[in-house]
């Protein structure tokens, strides 16, 4: 668990082996949707109070945006092991479509220029 340079590939088999000795099971698939829900809605809402207009309550001081994100993907993680979803393939598949998509779009979007 101390290796800092984890592949995608690496991750999903941690968080299996993890699932299978200290968490028991998998919820289901189902479950896992809500609670994936659930934790994009923290860090929504961190992200609301680090970088909008609402202020923190005391008691999310603590709340730290690298655990809000690490907690969206562990269980986007699991839905992957769960669906057979090869997280490393699909990024790489997705990247080539985005590439190919979005190769002029971009840099053509007044939008975005300085």
């Amino acid at each position: 668990m101390g290796n800092k340079n984890v592949t995608i590939s690496r991750a999903q088999e941690q968080v299996d082996d993890w699932i299978k000795t200290i968490g028991v099971k998998y919820f289901s698939e189902l479950t896992n949707t809500a609670i994936l829900m659930e934790e994009v809605g923290e860090l929504a809402r961190l992200m609301a109070r680090k970088y909008g207009d609402q202020s923190f309550k005391k008691t999310e001081l603590e709340k730290h945006l690298a655990d809000e994100m690490a907690d969206v993907l562990w269980v986007l993680i699991c839905l992957a092991n769960q669906t057979g979803v090869n997280l490393t393939e699909a990024f790489i598949k997705n990247m080539e479509k985005k590439t190919v998509r979005d190769s002029e779009r971009h840099k053509a979007n007044e939008k975005l220029k300085e």
